[in-house]
């Protein structure tokens, strides 16, 4: 695949417009596809952006060096990071993470993810989770994937919900955000309760019936 070159980038960073067979999952309105050098641009503008929308509950990068530890993240072979990208133009609308993946007897892995203020509450990362659970389910061959969200946070909550996730618990004080520490429900989801979304998504390299 060939990246845009930053000398040919407006100041804007001009999205880009990749094709269904450059990503990794493939829906409706969105793509799933690994992030590149390129997008460091994009992406932190973006974050920057969404700095009251993520205030509390995600600190994802808003700066070069943060997405240079990013992309770092996105090389090890225990996660796997993916963009969440509009079809139609290309642009950057979320992220999701897959990180932690222990294999073995767990096959089980953390799900992380966020949308940019931009196209928030739009519906586009409902569409992306079905993808990303497809891919882990799927290619990934996972069993288990968890979700860890706080209490206050109400759209996260009815996103796992409506995807089948169930809360399994409730960790106080489990992780430290923005210089706090959080407390935390834990929402997971099994490989055989997943219940995945037939809209005409398309994971890559899936027989078309």
């Amino acid at each position: 695949m060939r990246s845009v070159s930053p000398s040919k980038r407006s100041s804007q960073s001009t999205p880009h417009v990749l094709p269904p067979r450059a990503a990794v999952a493939v829906g409706p309105r969105v793509l799933l596809r690994p992030p590149h050098a390129a997008d460091g641009p994009e992406l932190t503008r973006a974050n920057r952006a969404s700095a009251r929308l993520h205030r509390g509950l995600v600190r994802p990068p808003r700066s070069g060096p943060e997405f240079a530890r990013y992309l770092a993240r996105a090389r090890q072979p225990n996660a796997v990071c993916l963009l969440v990208c509009r079809r139609g133009d290309g642009a950057i609308a979320g992220a999701i993470n897959i990180s932690e993946i222990v294999r073995g007897v767990f096959q089980s892995a953390y799900l992380g993810y966020y949308a940019v203020a931009r196209f928030a509450g739009q519906g586009l990362m409902t569409e992306a989770l079905q993808l990303a659970l497809g891919h882990a389910f799927g290619r990934l061959g996972l069993h288990r994937v968890e979700a860890n969200i706080q209490p206050g946070n109400t759209p996260s909550i009815r996103l796992v919900r409506r995807a089948g996730f169930r809360r399994e618990g409730y960790s106080p004080r489990y992780l430290k955000i923005a210089g706090r520490w959080r407390d935390h429900e834990r929402w997971a989801l099994l490989r055989e309760s997943w219940r995945p979304a037939r809209r005409g998504a398309r994971r890559r390299g899936a027989r078309r019936p």
